[in-house]
């Protein structure tokens, strides 16, 4: 079990570095390997891809995937950090990575120049832009990588409205999830949901807190130990967060959260999910609280509909 966690922390770690500051204009970019196959041109590709993440993780806007945890994380997925990036699989990597944008593309040489193209593809909308430098016999490749990393970064940051998904609001989608259970019957709940932090000792527990906030919000009935009412719905579960990277003032952690929904009564399993969210604050105390929160929300929108009889 240990395994298992310290694994899936490091599965974590590295997404919370791709996802990180999920809440402010920044965003998080993953850049694959430059195809390079061209004879000419051979073994450039990583090395482009190197030098556009080194200048795109300069830009305060930007938020690079280290190499290695990209690496880590593709490898074990068997996808490797290939050139050959399409719209369809950017999602997945999206999924897998917590990186908004892609960025991939190729190097080639004609009798006198070198030419880097790059592809910049959205993970949520499959968008794509594309930009190309070029340079003669006196161009080195650092200075070709940098000019093409700053055209990506302008794409990334002038288009990011297209490159990313609509956001909804939380107003937006609590009135989403208070009109699915409107006028239905709805069971008196418990909620137990143990937590711990991977790093600095952190008190309260949030992800409870969150799930019985959203469920009287929608006009559930809690109860507890104590409560006259017994509950017909048991809801519990474990969370737990981690830091992620600190850029600036900004700490993001990453938090993961699995329950089980029983019926209280029969003690039989009606639910099992989990999710996995990010969040950004100046205090790492207050940004792992705010990712257990935003994973509860995630789970709630999916969960609470379906405690609703009609």
């Amino acid at each position: 079990m240990k395994t298992l966690i310290k694994y899936t922390l490091v599965i974590l770690l590295a997404a919370s570095a791709c996802k990180a500051v999920a809440d402010t204009n920044v965003l998080t970019v993953a850049v694959f390997n430059f195809d390079s196959k061209d004879e000419a041109a051979r073994d450039l590709g990583a090395k482009v891809a190197a030098l556009v993440t080194a200048n795109l993780s300069a830009d305060p806007q930007i938020v690079t995937v280290e190499r290695a945890d990209l690496e880590k994380i593709m490898g074990e997925q068997e996808l490797g950090l290939s050139g050959t990036v399409s719209s369809d699989s950017a999602a997945k990597i999206g999924q897998l990575t917590g990186a908004k944008v892609v960025v991939t593309g190729r190097v080639f040489k004609t009798d006198d120049q070198t030419i880097l193209v790059a592809k910049i593809i959205g993970t949520e909308t499959s968008r794509v832009y594309g930009e190309i430098v070029q340079g003669g016999t006196g161009s080195s490749l650092p200075d070709l990588s940098a000019s093409l990393a700053k055209k990506i970064a302008a794409d990334v940051t002038e288009k990011s409205a297209t490159l990313t998904a609509k956001v909804e609001t939380r107003e937006e989608w609590m009135a989403k999830l208070k009109q699915s259970v409107a006028g239905k019957k709805l069971p008196v709940v418990s909620v137990k949901i143990s937590e711990r932090h991977y790093g600095p000792h952190i008190i309260d527990p949030a992800a409870a807190t969150e799930f019985s906030v959203l469920l009287q919000q929608c006009g559930f009935t809690l109860a507890d130990e104590n409560s006259t009412n017994r509950p017909a719905i048991r809801i519990s579960g474990e969370g737990f967060s981690a830091f992620g990277l600190q850029k600036g003032n900004l700490i993001s952690c990453t938090a993961r959260v699995e329950i089980t929904v029983r019926d209280a009564h029969a003690e039989n399993i009606l639910i099992v999910d989990r999710q996995t969210s990010v969040a950004v604050d100046i205090a790492e105390q207050t940004a792992a609280k705010k990712a257990l929160e935003n994973a509860v929300d995630e789970l709630a929108r999916r969960i609470l509909p379906k405690l609703a009889k009609d």
